[in-house]
């Protein structure tokens, strides 16, 4: 990236020396992000985030698709809220939602979900893999129905870039989400693969960058950056499964072993390995965060505080699991940094830690 902040500090659209220079090193990271998907350089389409790119996927197709007398999005209850959300706002403009129905262990359910994917469907987009419990979505299986009826087929694979082997030529996919700072690019990188032909209308509008799809001065330097930590995941993909799987599941199993009425969302479903998603009853994930936080370990909630009130994971209510227990979950993440010394760490205090929120509770 350094070099763009300074002597390479050129504007890709202008047709001087120092802009070509930036334009041939955008043109050379999208062609190593196309790479690592399985796609055309001009498939991919640099944004500001897995958000942005969730957007642009979902609203950029509508206005085209609803010429064509389709009106329904198809998502599932179990999405991150950057799609639940742009769909929530596209049925405020008068598309119809349907959400697949999803099982107890986190997975749509493609048997009873199987009318609800039609030729009404503008697109449906469902994420691969989950980002509060790891479940792997079967993607490539919805993406057949989908094509059958031709609809448009977007997946959220910002949990699944890096983990799971994705070659867009060889799936039913359209339209395909990834996000930088997953993989160790800086926040604020992402990228989409959009499938020649596929009709996007742009999110803003001002400049032809980006063939239209995505107006306004390319940012060089977060592209660059982007494209070698892609290739980077791509490359250590299969090492990283095997290490962080061992990792996560000696972090569960010691866990377990320790607090035995403690419940692991999403067990027993296809899992990718790096989330551990655990309930332990008669705590709540507010206070334990904290504990865990003072005793130098970093987690995050199957719940948000609002304003000061804990509110159970979309999530998990969604997979039938009791508010209770949902109010009490703990996501752990792992990844690069992650090292056997941390999970000894985490399984030898969490004990105490789930003993003191039981007392202060009165669970105990």
């Amino acid at each position: 990236m350094e070099p763009f902040y300074g002597p390479r500090f050129g504007n890709a659209s202008s047709v001087h020396r120092w802009g070509r220079e930036a334009r041939a090193a955008l043109d050379e990271a999208r062609e190593r992000v196309a790479r690592c998907l399985g796609a055309h350089p001009d498939e991919v389409c640099f944004t500001s985030g897995g958000t942005e790119a969730d957007n642009l996927a979902i609203l950029g197709p509508l206005r085209s698709q609803r010429q064509k007398g389709r009106s329904v999005i198809v998502s599932t209850p179990i999405e991150h809220k950057a799609v639940l959300a742009t769909v929530h706002h596209a049925a405020r403009d008068g598309i119809t939602e349907r959400m697949l129905d999803v099982t107890t262990s986190g997975v749509v359910d493609l048997a009873a979900s199987e009318g609800e994917i039609d030729d009404s469907v503008a697109v449906c987009t469902v994420m691969w893999v989950n980002n509060e419990v790891g479940t792997i979505q079967p993607v490539p299986e919805i993406a057949q129905r989908v094509k059958a009826h031709g609809g448009i087929m977007h997946t959220d694979a910002i949990q699944a870039f890096g983990k799971i082997a994705i070659d867009v030529s060889k799936l039913d996919v359209d339209l395909l989400s990834i996000s930088g700072h997953k993989i160790g690019a800086p926040k604020g990188t992402g990228a989409m693969y959009i499938r020649r032909g596929t009709p996007i209308d742009p999110l803003f509008h001002g400049g032809s960058q980006d063939h239209g799809r995505r107006p306004g001065t390319e940012n060089v330097a977060y592209a660059v950056a982007l494209s070698r930590a892609a290739e980077l995941a791509v490359e250590e993909r299969e090492t990283e499964w095997a290490r962080v799987e061992s990792l996560r599941d000696a972090l569960e199993a010691g866990l377990l072993a320790r607090i035995p009425d403690a419940v692991v969302h999403g067990r027993g479903a296809p899992r990718a390995p790096h989330v551990l998603n655990l309930s332990v009853p008669g705590t709540d994930s507010e206070s334990l965060l904290m504990a865990l936080d003072l005793a130098g370990v970093g987690a995050s909630a199957g719940s948000a505080c609002q304003s000061g009130t804990v509110t159970p994971s979309h999530v998990l209510l969604a997979m039938g699991v009791k508010a209770d227990l949902a109010i009490a979950a703990v996501r752990m993440s792992l990844g690069s940094l992650t090292t056997p010394e941390h999970i000894t760490r985490v399984v030898e205090l969490f004990p105490a830690l789930i003993a003191k929120a039981r007392r202060l509770s009165g669970a105990a």
